[in-house]
């Protein structure tokens, strides 16, 4: 990998935070700072996180400073109900913007540019191909306030391509995302009890798995991949066979005419949704992944993989709700953690001597506490009867699941599993997994 110093812009977005802790586990990576005007959401061990807006002689200053090599930007607002309008466009034009000037110039030491874009790029529309190519232009102007976004983002993207040649530029355009951990307006449409689509219209669905994303991102900064790239799975299926996937009854219920006036029938049904999606609703959507193919990325999981594993998540959804902790960022105990010469550093690679920091002792800690027998023995999930849900779930599909579960959830998990159903290959699996929070793994 070439990369070795990362700026990961929105490092409170989700994939800002996945994206740093994939790129800790790399040992070329020799220094990663996140900036964001927020909090981040995700505990990082070695990302240096720094509070700052998309202001560009702020980023300048930290790019020049710490020597920055490559810098991927996570910030896009694709789904306009997760901030205003006006926001919105400030984040993805105004934004971009700063940063890709923030990146400018003969002094710059930034020598490649990672740029998270959305299919939503291309819009849908009725006359739209079949699969979209990264070679074919919108077929119609921009619709909606996010589409405008989108495709003004990337042509200043392209502007500063080629204004700086020998900086490698990759822009991704994300299928729509799905996962378990993920808050989008279509995971909330598919987690209804019953899904409402458009009377007469069955369209064409093509998801990437959250995994696949983090997965394209980090791809893209081990590669040298310069110009655009669908990021989506392979196949895709109808919008009925992705309920029917789920599990749940599809009710054709929503007018056929005019955009606006479904989504103010979604709305009565207490369901906001954004008219790029009702637009998706009506024609759907294909894209063309055999570029970021040929560059060597492998997907995880196919459009009906990814489906099938949301509908195990979503069953398995109360249980890891019950145990789960969510993660703060206090600023006074990361700058201790990190600083302080009382901590034992992380691993030191160039003696070949790994010693835990505090953090991943205390983790460790908790893991350890919540799977002694006495504890086990007085908490909830022990007592409580066995989840229909749950037991609808296959040893394969609990064991998949734990693959992507952080240590406080497979701690609930494997009481909850020790408890009722008892299965071994799930037990060991669940133990394996376990294993990968201990002290020993990281020096690995």
């Amino acid at each position: 990998m070439d990369s070795r110093r990362i700026l990961i812009t929105g490092l409170s977005s989700y994939w800002g935070g996945r994206l740093a802790q994939a790129l800790e586990r790399e040992p070329a990576a020799q220094a990663i700072i996140g900036v964001d005007s927020s909090d981040p959401r995700h505990q990082l061990e070695r990302t240096e996180f720094v509070r700052v807006d998309t202001q560009h002689g702020l980023i300048r200053r930290i790019i020049n400073a710490a020597a920055i090599d490559t810098v991927i930007d996570t910030r896009l607002v694709v789904d306009p109900l997760t901030a205003p309008l006006k926001l919105a466009h400030e984040t993805n034009v105004i934004g971009t913007m700063n940063i890709l000037a923030a990146c400018s110039g003969s002094e710059s030491p930034v020598r490649k540019f990672v740029f998270k874009s959305s299919a939503h790029y291309y819009g849908c529309e009725q006359d739209d191909p079949a699969f979209f190519s990264e070679d074919m232009i919108r077929p119609h102007p921009p619709r909606t306030a996010i589409e405008r976004d989108i495709v003004e983002a990337e042509e200043a993207v392209a502007d500063f391509a080629a204004r700086n040649p020998d900086t490698t530029v990759s822009v991704l355009r994300v299928a729509n995302g799905i996962g378990g951990d993920l808050h989008t307006s279509h995971l909330a449409l598919l987690s209804l009890p019953v899904v409402p689509s458009i009377l007469g219209f069955d369209p064409r669905y093509q998801f990437i798995h959250e995994d696949d994303i983090v997965g394209v991102l980090e791809h893209a900064v081990r590669h040298d991949l310069p110009g655009i790239y669908n990021a989506a799975a392979d196949g895709v299926l109808a919008l009925s066979e992705v309920v029917s996937l789920l599990g749940k009854p599809l009710l054709p219920l929503l007018p056929p005419w005019g955009t606006g006036f479904t989504a103010a029938q979604l709305r009565r049904l207490g369901l906001r949704i954004p008219v790029e999606m009702v637009r998706q609703l009506r024609f759907g959507r294909g894209l063309d992944n055999r570029r970021l193919k040929a560059s060597g990325y492998s997907f995880r999981y196919t459009t009906r993989e990814a489906v099938l594993k949301l509908r195990a998540q979503q069953r398995l959804r109360p249980l890891l709700r019950s145990g789960a902790e969510s993660y703060h960022y206090e600023r006074e105990i990361e700058e201790f953690l990190r600083w302080s010469p009382s901590v034992q550093s992380a691993p030191d690679r160039g003696q070949g001597v790994w010693r835990p920091s505090a953090a991943q002792i205390a983790q460790l800690e908790r893991t350890l506490a919540a799977l002694r027998p006495s504890d086990a023995a007085d908490s909830p999930a022990s007592a409580r009867a066995p989840l229909p849900s749950y037991d609808d779930l296959t040893a394969e599909e609990v064991i998949e699941i734990a693959s992507s579960l952080e240590a406080s959830a497979l701690a609930e998990l494997r009481r909850f599993e020790a408890a009722n159903r008892a299965r071994k290959e799930v037990l060991a699996a669940l133990d394996r997994n376990l294993a990968r929070w201990r002290p020993s793994s990281a020096a690995q």
